[in-house]
């Protein structure tokens, strides 16, 4: 029996991927360990092994290929004694050579105009002797017998409401029936009430195009702006993942802020000595070069060992306590942002820390981190100091209750010993999520933060 071989789920939060690359090709022996493909998540790039023996018979989804379900049948291979030829996808997807009619729906790479009908639309045939409608053309809904049109209950309704006659939009649910997201469709381009016809006005004069309010839809988006004055480009998986997951953030976690000024020159003059003293390796370069972030890290997890009440996750029947300090650092990467976690760091020398966030940074832009390298950590770290940014507002990353927002060091004048002063100063914001950490709770976990910054021996100790 033909073995079929399905998009897997790299990440317990994966919903689909882009299937970047074959390894294999048809008819090629494949043996259980094998690399089959590359697979890209909105994390990172994995590579796919086999885990049965036998032949590659059918590559059902050619690489390229975007947004391919968890579960989708990718490919099929022939077990022992099978003639590859004859094997086609059993049990799942059709094969890209199943005619459209034997399809229960249609293949993953059709245009939207071709997604099969939404659960709440019951499935609607012709009946009787009745042929099925051709698919629309010109924008004419199609129209059966002279008069009767094709559409889902739910359309017939919808269209019912809004006073739309249901023969003057075009269907694009299956034999050209009109569906939900087709009166939809019709609504958002402004199709008048049947009953309001009349004959056409002089256009309006031109105006400035209005705000678009929250929920407008794509195509009410791009009316507010001239034709050809701009470019579509595609949202791939990891902006998809990224705007879901911070608008849920803000949706849901009540997030408020602290903000404290640390003085850093104590930082700076034990940074350059800890950097002086680096072993150089054969090939003259520092066995480590530590940066300001890396101070910021452990001074964070120092924190949080000295504030374990704020060392949380907040779940809806209890709180995580965490023993140690995971902490997250929200890394660049073309197209969006990753953030790979430094487990322990409250164990670990700063040198340490320094050459993993190295490591992490170069597999990040490369998409090359595991799952377990990007997952979980109680807190995070995101510092916009080195573009100059003074101050500024994280969004917290759930599971965490907190992310640290750090921003650059400069000199500025302040007071000390009630007279005026040139020290490098950094300021830093922290969010928490005030489910988890109150206001009281945040000012100890920054206070402490702060006196780690500013008397940065308490880090080597």
């Amino acid at each position: 029996m033909p073995i079929n071989i399905l998009m897997p789920a790299l990440s317990p939060t994966m919903e689909k991927g882009n299937l970047a690359k074959w390894l294999k090709k048809e008819g090629d022996a494949v043996k259980s360990g094998d690399i089959l493909a590359e697979i890209e998540t909105d994390k990172a790039t994995m590579e796919v092994e086999a885990v049965d023996e036998g032949v590659l018979a059918k590559i059902v989804v050619p690489e390229g290929t975007s947004d391919v379900p968890v579960n989708d049948v990718i490919a099929v291979l022939a077990a022992e004694g099978e003639d590859p030829k004859a094997v086609s996808a059993s049990g799942g997807a059709p094969t890209k050579e199943a005619p459209k009619e034997a399809a229960k729906e249609p293949a993953k790479a059709e245009a939207p105009k071709a997604e099969a009908p939404k659960a709440e639309e019951p499935k609607v045939e012709p009946t009787r002797a009745e042929a099925p409608a051709p698919a629309a053309k010109a924008g004419l809904a199609p129209v059966a017998d002279g008069n009767r049109v094709f559409a889902s209950p739910l359309a017939r309704r919808l269209a019912k409401e809004a006073g739309i006659d249901i023969a003057a939009i075009a269907g694009s649910g299956p034999h050209g029936r009109v569906v939900e997201r087709d009166v939809k469709s019709a609504l958002a381009g402004g199709a008048k009430p049947a009953a309001a016809a009349v004959p056409a006005a002089a256009p309006a004069p031109k105006t400035a195009p209005a705000p678009a309010p929250a929920g407008m839809g794509d195509e009410q988006i791009k009316k507010l702006f001239e034709p050809g004055s701009y470019e579509e480009v595609p949202h791939d998986s990891m902006r998809k993942t990224i705007a879901r997951r911070l608008t849920e953030s803000k949706q849901t976690i009540p997030h408020f802020y602290l903000s404290v000024d640390c003085e850093l020159d104590a930082l700076l003059a034990l940074r350059e000595q800890i950097n002086a003293a680096a072993p150089k390796g054969e090939d003259g370069k520092p066995a480590y070069k530590v940066s300001v972030n890396d101070f910021v890290i452990k001074a964070l997890a120092l924190s949080l060992m000295r504030v374990p009440d704020a060392n949380v996750s907040w779940t809806d029947n209890a709180m995580l306590r965490h023993k140690q300090a995971d902490v997250g650092v929200a890394v660049s990467i073309p197209g969006g942002l990753i953030t790979p976690v430094v487990r322990k760091a409250e164990t670990k020398s700063l040198s340490t820390i320094s050459n993993e966030m190295k490591d992490y940074a170069a597999r990040a832009r490369a998409r090359k981190l595991k799952p377990e390298e990007y997952q979980g950590g109680s807190t995070a770290v995101s510092n916009l100091g080195m573009f100059g940014i003074r101050d500024f507002s994280a969004v917290i990353n759930p599971p965490h209750a907190t992310i640290l927002a750090v921003g650059a060091g400069e000199k500025r004048v302040i007071v000390k010993n009630d007279a005026p002063a040139v020290a490098t100063v950094m300021t830093v914001t922290l969010s928490t999520d005030h489910r988890a950490v109150d206001g009281a709770l945040g000012a100890e976990l920054i206070a402490a933060f702060k006196q780690l910054i500013e008397n940065p021996m308490g880090l080597l100790v």
